[in-house]
């Protein structure tokens, strides 16, 4: 890679606010609150303003006023090119909702290629403001060491019948030494444009969303129609609707057709039409009727093998409908999964972010959960209040962020820095009255064997609580914390991100909540990839806000031993086996590796425990069928019938075996028993839904003890 500097002279040798304010305004505005009259005085910062010259007393004239005409806005997006560097010029100081920033990506030109440089941001510029220009100018952060760190960019002010003036970007070092010059040609008033492929699946009974009409219920802001486009837009991003878009026929798989996460995982693979193993701004959504977790899941933003946050899909069953509460909720869903394919996290998970940012719970943002809305009167009062925005901190993130930390494609949701004070500190009090317990079912684990985590909510309260059940990873409103055996602490990110609606149980005192939750693979691969002692630590996001810890569970993962032992961790450890085990198996080309892998281990270790973890991800696999979307037929979607015989094989195999969490064993049990109902085989029924009932009480018991 090139070692020169774009910010060097050397480069020759290779608030919520709605409608739009004037870069004029922000001066106003500045200057009253720091109490200086001038206007023209820089806004913050310690840059003299341009001087000016005292104005000559003019006779009055006996002519009426002329009409000041209306001047251009400065902010936008600019391109130029210095030598073989290019700069794209974010400018944010007028126009609607202005974050008084700049910021800027570099890019390097070789022949006939452009590769990506680095990025800076200037987070606290001053602005000058006069009647022909605007300057703006502050010390950047950028993503790559800077010899002239200081940015100054100068625009012409044109009125509204004359072309946008080009921008002039200079660059200086801290010490006042010029450095390169670029002219930037004025290109869009967006500050990033984007390609949005969305298409439908032919069963979907309601309208894919359009358009809402934000005061056709009480809510925050003016009323306004929005649409999928104009909500990003008022953010600044344009979203650039793609002429892929298509309906999907889904007759083959036959009435009452759910999706899994495996198969819309293939499908994100087979048919995004813009789909690349690279960065780049284009996403696509899918708009599906039904999900196999039923209609209180609203949406998911999948992550594929390879570069993530290319893909997300919304389910009608629970938003579609034509009342202004399922529009709304619709613009919502759409709109929310869209956000985390640009590296948004929940409103009340900023603290996970690299670097960390501040938890907002309260925030009235598109990326908070309105059932979980902490404020008094829940719910209600979010979507009262509610101005259909994303909060500032999220706007600058859309606008500004490094180029890596947004584009689709690019960085991963990113890790923590340490456990306890750093990523999840002990609250120094705690009023909740509710406990989260985390456990497994074993004390330790085989290299590369499955890593399943047993998480129970209950209360201390004798009154019993109002709790939300949504306690498996998946659904946002746990996290969990994983220190490896290096000391490195990272965040466990679900390979998919689940958006679910309200939910809601009250628990007594004696009550549980279980679930279980393999997190051995996510969105930064395998996380107990090497033998010692891991410690896991998980928080429970509650109704009203609290932030409820287990205790920190030390996990041991051993070390092989036996040259069987060695083989099976190799066996099992890879990309593709953590994505069919996080699936529960999938049919999709992109995993071929990671199946013939498990058919290996039944064929040379079937006798070994381990090998029901195989049996048990092939067996659930096989008892549905698997939809895959396609350009290859005509009706692009083709669907695989259940192989309902090999599944009860596989699966009963896997009951006898009891190497299962209790929560995992029921779930493989009621599989069982629900492809035994569909074979007919009603004496085999019976005896697993006896093992069934027999695991419920067990499961009780083990909840007592713990």
């Amino acid at each position: 890679m090139s070692q020169q500097d774009p910010t060097s002279i050397d480069l020759t040798s290779s608030d919520f606010s709605f409608g739009e304010m004037s870069v004029d305004d922000i001066a106003a505005i500045a200057a009253i609150e720091a109490g200086i009259s001038d206007p023209t005085h820089p806004i913050q910062g310690e840059t003299a303003p341009i001087p000016s010259i005292p104005p000559l007393p003019i006779a009055p004239i006996p002519f009426p006023t002329p009409i000041p005409i209306p001047k251009r806005p400065v902010s936008g997006r600019y391109r130029g090119t210095l030598g073989s560097f290019q700069l794209e010029l974010r400018v944010d100081v007028d126009r609607t909702r202005p974050m008084k920033r700049l910021s800027g990506d570099f890019f390097q030109i070789s022949g006939g290629t452009t590769t990506y440089f680095g990025s800076f941001i200037v987070d606290a510029p001053t602005i000058t403001v006069t009647a022909s220009q605007v300057v703006i100018k502050g010390l950047g952060s950028f993503s790559f060491a800077a010899g002239s760190p200081v940015v100054q960019v100068t625009i012409a002010r044109k009125v509204i019948f004359q072309p946008q003036a080009p921008a002039t970007v200079q660059f200086f070092t801290n010490g006042g030494v010029a450095g390169a010059t670029y002219t930037c040609v004025f290109e869009s008033i967006y500050f990033r444009s984007l390609r949005l492929e969305t298409d439908r699946v032919s069963d979907v009974v309601t309208p894919a969303f359009s358009s809402y009409n934000t005061g056709s219920l009480p809510s925050g802001g003016p009323a306004r129609n929005l649409s999928v486009v104009s909500s990003y837009a008022e953010a600044g991003i344009e979203m650039i609707p793609t002429a892929g878009n298509n309906v999907i026929n889904i007759d083959e798989a036959g009435a009452g057709a759910k999706w899994s996460n495996s198969e819309l995982h293939a499908s994100m693979q087979k048919h995004f039409t813009l789909w690349q193993d690279l960065p780049q701004w284009a996403v696509w959504q899918v708009v599906a009727q039904l999900h196999d977790n039923g209609p209180g899941l609203y949406g998911i933003m999948f992550d594929q093998q390879g570069k993530q946050r290319q893909g997300c899909a919304v389910f009608h069953q629970g938003i579609g409908g034509e009342t202004a509460e399922k529009l709304r909720l619709q613009l919502y869903t759409y709109v929310h999964e869209l956000g985390h394919s640009f590296n948004l996290l929940h409103s009340w998970q900023k603290s996970l972010a690299t670097p960390p940012g501040t938890n907002r719970p309260l925030a009235l943002s598109w990326m908070n959960y309105p059932f979980n809305y902490p404020a008094p009167g829940g719910e209600a009062t979010y979507w009262s209040q509610f101005a259909f925005q994303f909060d500032n901190e999220e706007v600058i993130h859309l606008r500004h962020a490094f180029r890596n930390n947004i584009i689709v494609g690019g960085n991963n949701f990113t890790v923590g820095s340490g456990l306890g004070q750093e990523v999840m500190a002990d609250p120094i009090r705690d009023e909740s009255g509710l406990t989260f317990r985390i456990s497994t079912n074993q004390k330790s684990f085989a290299l590369g064997e499955p890593v399943v985590l047993q998480l129970m909510l209950g209360t201390t309260t004798a009154g019993g609580r109002r709790v939300h059940t949504w306690l498996h990873p998946n659904y946002g409103l746990v996290k969990i914390v994983i220190r490896k055996p290096s000391g490195a602490v990272v965040v466990y990110e679900p390979l998919i991100d689940h958006l679910v609606g309200q939910q809601e149980s009250t628990i007594a005192r004696d009550d549980v909540i279980p679930e279980s939750a393999y997190i051995g693979y996510g969105k930064d691969g395998l996380y107990f990839d090497l033998p010692g002692n891991y410690q896991v630590r998980a928080v429970y996001g509650a109704m009203d806000g609290s932030q409820v810890f287990s205790d920190i569970l030390t996990i041991r993962v051993r070390y092989p031993v036996t040259p069987i032992e060695e083989e099976l961790a190799a066996l099992f450890m890879g990309d593709e086996q953590g994505t069919l085990f996080y699936l529960l198996g999938s049919d999709d080309e992109s995993l071929q590796s990671g199946n013939d892998a498990f058919e290996e281990v039944l064929a040379k270790y079937p006798k070994q425990p381990m090998a029901n973890y195989v049996r048990m991800v092939q067996g659930i696999n096989a008892s549905r069928e698997f939809k895959t979307i396609t350009d290859d037929r005509e009706n692009r979607l083709i669907v695989r019938p259940p192989n309902l015989n090999e599944s009860a094989k596989l699966l009963t195999a896997v009951a006898d075996s009891n190497i299962l969490d209790p929560v995992s064993a029921q779930m493989s049990l009621s599989c069982l028993a629900e492809v035994q109902a569909k074979i007919g085989d009603e004496d085999a029924v019976n005896k697993t839904l006896s093992k069934i009932s027999a695991m419920e009480v067990k499961t009780m018991r083990y909840a007592d003890k713990k």
